[in-house]
């Protein structure tokens, strides 16, 4: 059993075919606390999706599911969360913002968070 780790899902969407709507789905079934942001107002199993930056505290994972020009305006946002990790999802790769992480000492991965819960490594 994977302890609770606080994460905040950048990119939530109410679309049921989208990964990061199966992303929410999995770790509020794994027992994760879930906040997440998204373009559109809505709710994912039963975790309401903030369209706005909400101030975030004691963060342990940020999963990505936005492209790398959309992440230029949530780079200061993220590093002020200082969470422990950012996850990138297939296709939110990104170098330019790997540097910033690293700069301020955040720990990054380019990873699936579905696969990651799926083989229990998240």
């Amino acid at each position: 059993m994977t302890k609770n780790k606080k994460t905040l899902v950048l990119g939530a969407t109410t679309k049921p075919d989208r990964a990061a709507f199966k992303a929410v789905e999995m770790l509020v079934a794994k027992g994760h606390s879930v906040l997440a942001l998204g373009q559109n107002a809505g709710e994912v199993a039963g975790i309401k999706i903030n369209t706005k930056a909400i101030p975030v505290k004691n963060i342990d994972t940020i999963s990505l599911y936005i492209n790398p020009m959309r992440q230029r305006d949530y780079y200061n946002y993220i590093v002020d969360a200082k969470p422990k990790r950012v996850l990138f999802n297939p296709g939110t790769e990104n170098p330019e913002f790997y540097q910033l992480l690293e700069l301020n000492n955040i720990k990054y991965e380019a990873a699936c968070t579905l696969v990651l819960l799926t083989l229990n490594k998240y």
